[in-house]
């Protein structure tokens, strides 16, 4: 089963002419992170924003190339091709298409790797991964006739179209109502049991601290700890006692 390997990862942004100072000429994603996450763990990934988690998570679901060092799914450089197959992913911006139904934003992930399948096959894939995120017979809504709750657990069910191993999210809760909050990761804990590898970027530090599940803590784009069974609490007081770093020159 999959393991994802960061060795020594940088990614670096270069600025425009009016956003440099001091003679700046690259802002740092995150630097020399590394790590280990093995098949079945289900790891959140926290800090203040800015902190550079959206950027490891798009490194890690190989949506961002790293500038230094490398990042590897089975000892082998994760390609974009993997994205959607053997990675699923949510983003934090929604990206529903508002003028296509439920089903046909399910099918634009569900073909990948699937161009042979029958047509009525993949209405059976549909319908058995809407039902698993809770939103049986939804397949001809739009998403603009559903709450925002619902459209996030559909993009959650585009994700497990094609049953991923991992299973990347970038504060998948933020603006949510508690008790959506708590039925997405009462989801999630129930799809990590299965199997899948569960990392998810979060602010909703009180469901940290209820799963207490492993901890990964990023400040000024680099790692700061990494604790098993970690509660947010913890993280708040140590991201206090830690000055950013400032950007290499470059």
């Amino acid at each position: 089963m999959p393991t994802i390997t960061l060795d020594h990862v940088s990614r670096y942004y270069k600025l425009s002419r009016r956003q440099r100072k001091d003679g700046r000429r690259l802002e740092v994603g995150v630097e020399d992170i590394s790590l280990t996450i093995e098949q079945g763990e289900f790891v959140f990934v926290v800090g203040s924003s800015g902190s550079g988690k959206s950027t490891l998570l798009g490194l890690i679901s190989g949506e961002l190339k790293p500038s230094r060092g490398k990042v590897l799914l089975d000892k082998e450089p994760i390609r974009r091709s993997d994205r959607g197959i053997r990675i699923g992913q949510v983003w934090q911006e929604h990206h529903l298409v508002r003028r296509l139904t439920v089903e046909d934003n399910l099918n634009l992930s569900a073909r990948r790797g699937h161009l042979r399948e029958s047509s009525s096959h993949r209405r059976e894939r549909i319908q058995k991964v809407l039902g698993l995120v809770g939103l049986p017979g939804v397949e001809k809504k739009y998403p603009v006739e559903m709450a925002i709750g619902d459209c996030r657990r559909v993009e959650l069910a585009r994700a497990l179209i094609n049953s991923p191993h991992i299973l990347v999210l970038d504060e998948i809760t933020a603006g949510l109502k508690d008790e959506n909050i708590w039925d997405i990761f009462h989801l999630l804990t129930e799809i990590n049991r299965r199997g899948t590898t569960v990392i998810m970027a979060t602010h909703a530090g009180q469901y940290v601290n209820i799963l207490r599940k492993r901890v990964v803590t990023l400040s000024g784009g680099r790692l700061f700890s990494d604790v098993p069974k970690g509660t947010y609490g913890d993280v708040v007081y140590i991201k206090k006692k830690m000055a950013p770093r400032e950007p290499k020159k470059g």
